[in-house]
């Protein structure tokens, strides 16, 4: 983003995002005037919502069924017309156009499809497939791409128009903006000529379709576009025709759908009597940064190249759009969890699933049949414990392998105790009880610290010494009982640093959470307790745990259930971190872009959908609050946290979200500086007025 205002923050064009909009007119077969009317008329309004690219569908100017009629001098002569018009009515608005014409050029008539912008004719792309079965019968009217003799043409007063099926339209003075015009029947076909346009650099893809209806057809649309934009790793746009065609053997649907890389963004409401437009925000910023990291997209480029060679590319700068435009476009808050209840089901099944077969794995490729957890009365221990007890149900053995042990020091609360004795009475695991406060004070008088003289210091020292007894505990259990240990903490806190290092909570011999994120156990912890896989009481316990403020209980508190310590008034928030860090582990955004998306996510308290979160507790955030915790996650994920992250124990990537293994998704220095993320967030402004 350049230096400048507060306003060109707050404008979704400045961190790698364009808007655009797939237009359905209705129109009239043959009525030339009328549909260019209708056709201005939709790009006025998509203009005025700031799109900067709108497509329209396949021959939309004439309309697609006029079936001989398209033989007509009075037809084609009124296209040129109609162009000549949409030209002088269009050249004020700052939106690249892409119109549906029948163009006759040396002799032949070709389904072609106008890119306009501020009175030019940037180029005209043409179908290279016709259909011609069935109910099609487009090779009576039209000559396809590979018939073309001129690779230019003069057309509405303007010379020398790039013409054919081999354009690439690049937008000079916007990162990664590169777009190619495929038509129809062209992504019915085994390899698209979208295919070759995305290796060559495009990274949205329009497709103008008249496409009728028939039942079951718009499911393989949507799977056509789909897996092209997923395959392409690009945009894809695709604009059926709409109500108007002619229906003597044939019905519409004006199905409008804008996908990207496999995402539905976008959709029409399908057999509407009228015109509409939809509209998605399109992050061009993340399809570079897949393509960058998917290395055999970069293969199958050099697979191909001698191919990709015949592109031509016709480049052009659009105006800048300077004023405050936020996201239209919907950024979960939770982004590890669907909204979805049905997806989150499905979600947390995965998970879990992926955690228990995980650690049933470890255990019979060791022919091992005991584990040992240590149980806090907290979140992630809380689900380290049943996905424990639920993976000795998968190996058929009793639940008493799992010898779990909670171990009460100088800050536990009496509700974490009572919780965690609750919760292992209540899953049928071996329960036991440590008191870590004499081998922590003997430890204490043994490297003279004041407190063992009763000095009340509440250090680091005092902190860790505790978390180390525990996990030494758990270890020497371990080797006395023939058990795996079971690490505890989770992808949030390993992210944050927010661990004891070696002999503490980093450290076990397999670590089922290691790739799940606090928001994401919260709801896996809730899914067990409503899906009813352990018994009533358990299911109670659980929602009391769900209840209890998030602390590490190191430090005593002045009240008895108060605790001194509040996790996330250090760190922050763990909805806001798991959101930095899902933005910059998986894409690599720039802290700008993610403070961007997280303030047009969290600006309003009803926007969006909240996974399974009461409304007392559905917060929101300022651009400063953002901008807070933002900073608190880039200077402790880049500079103080990934030595413990370069020896993190094994356990499972769960996510598309990724994991920070160094073995799988993260390799990183331990010894980096954060100074670069760091000078970027200093852009972020302090207020949003």
């Amino acid at each position: 983003m350049e230096k400048g205002t507060e306003k060109q923050f707050f404008n979704l064009y400045n961190h790698g995002f364009i808007r655009a909009a797939v237009c359905i007119p209705e129109v009239k077969v043959a009525d030339v005037p009328f549909n260019t009317t209708s056709t201005i008329k939709l790009a006025e309004e998509a203009s005025s919502n700031n799109a900067i690219l709108a497509l329209f569908p396949e021959l939309g100017i004439s309309a697609y069924t006029n079936e001989d009629l398209f033989h007509q001098e009075a037809l084609l002569t009124s296209v040129i017309d109609a162009l000549n018009t949409i030209i002088e009515a269009t050249k004020g608005l700052n939106t690249v156009l892409v119109i549906g014409v029948p163009l006759r050029v040396d002799f032949r008539l070709f389904n072609c499809g106008a890119v306009l912008y501020r009175g030019r004719i940037l180029g005209i792309a043409v179908k290279s497939y016709l259909p011609n079965y069935r109910e099609f019968y487009e090779g009576r009217q039209f000559s396809p791409a590979e018939e073309i003799q001129s690779k230019t043409i003069d057309l509405c007063g303007q010379k020398d128009i790039p013409f054919g099926a081999d354009i690439l339209f690049d937008v000079a003075n916007m990162n990664h903006f590169r777009f190619f015009i495929e038509i129809c029947e062209d992504v019915w076909v085994p390899i698209p000529p979208s295919s070759y346009a995305a290796m060559a650099g495009a990274t949205v893809i329009g497709n103008l379709s008249a496409s009728n209806i028939t039942v079951g057809k718009s499911e393989y649309r949507h799977s056509l576009s789909a897996n092209q934009s997923a395959r392409c790793i690009a945009a894809y746009l695709y604009a059926a025709a709409g109500p108007g065609e002619s229906t003597t053997d044939l019905a519409w649907d004006g199905h409008a759908m804008i996908y990207e890389n496999g995402n539905l963004l976008a959709e029409s409401e399908r057999f509407r009597r009228s015109s509409q437009v939809i509209y998605a925000d399109i992050d061009l910023e993340r399809l570079a940064q897949d393509r960058m990291r998917m290395t055999s997209f970069g293969q199958n480029i050099r697979t191909h190249k001698e191919k990709l060679k015949d592109f031509r590319k016709v480049s052009f700068a659009i105006d800048p759009v300077e004023k405050k435009i936020l996201l239209e476009r919907e950024y979960a808050r939770f982004p590890y969890i669907p909204a979805d209840p049905a997806k989150r089901n499905e979600r947390c099944y995965e998970a879990y699933n992926i955690q228990v077969h995980s650690l049933a794995q470890r255990l019979l490729s060791l022919g091992t049949e005991n584990v040992v957890v240590g149980v806090s009365g907290g979140l992630d221990s809380t689900h380290t414990l049943l996905v424990a007890a639920k993976t000795m149900d998968l190996l058929n053995l009793p639940r008493s392998n799992v010898k779990a042990y909670t171990m009460p020091g100088f800050a536990t609360s009496e509700k974490t105790y009572i919780n965690a004795t609750r919760l292992m009475n209540a899953t049928g695991v071996e329960s036991n009880t440590i008191d870590i406060k004499p081998s922590c004070m003997q430890m204490l008088k043994d490297i003279g610290h004041p407190y063992a003289d009763g000095e009340r210091i509440y250090d680091i020292t005092f902190e860790n010494i505790q978390a180390g007894e525990r996990t030494s505990h758990l270890f020497r259990i371990a080797n006395m009982r023939d058990a795996l240990v079971v690490g505890t903490g989770d992808l949030s806190e390993l992210a944050l640093g927010w661990c004891t290092y070696g002999v503490g909570d980093h450290m076990s011999h397999y670590n089922v959470n290691a790739g799940v994120p606090k928001t994401l156990i919260q709801h896996l912890i809730r899914w067990v307790a409503r899906s009813s896989q352990f018994s009533e009481e358990t299911s109670r316990v659980l929602f009391d745990i769900l209840e209890t403020e998030i602390s590490p209980e190191l430090i005593p508190g002045s009240e008895k259930d108060s605790p001194a310590q509040r996790t996330e008034s250090v760190i922050g928030p763990y909805e806001l971190q798991d959101f930095n860090n899902f933005y910059i582990t998986r894409f690599g955004y720039l802290p700008t872009k993610i403070a961007f998306m997280a303030y047009c996510a969290w600006r309003d308290v009803q926007r969006g959908q909240w996974p399974d979160v009461p409304e007392e507790k559905r917060n929101q955030y300022t651009i400063g609050e953002i901008k807070r915790w933002l900073q608190v996650y880039l200077h402790r994920f880049f500079k103080l946290s990934q030595y413990k992250r370069s020896c993190l124990p094994n356990g499972p990537k769960v996510g598309s979200g990724g994991s920070l293994s160094p073995r799988g998704d993260h390799r990183a220095p331990s010894d980096s500086e954060a100074t670069v993320w760091l000078e970027n967030a200093k852009k972020i402004p302090d207020r949003d007025d």
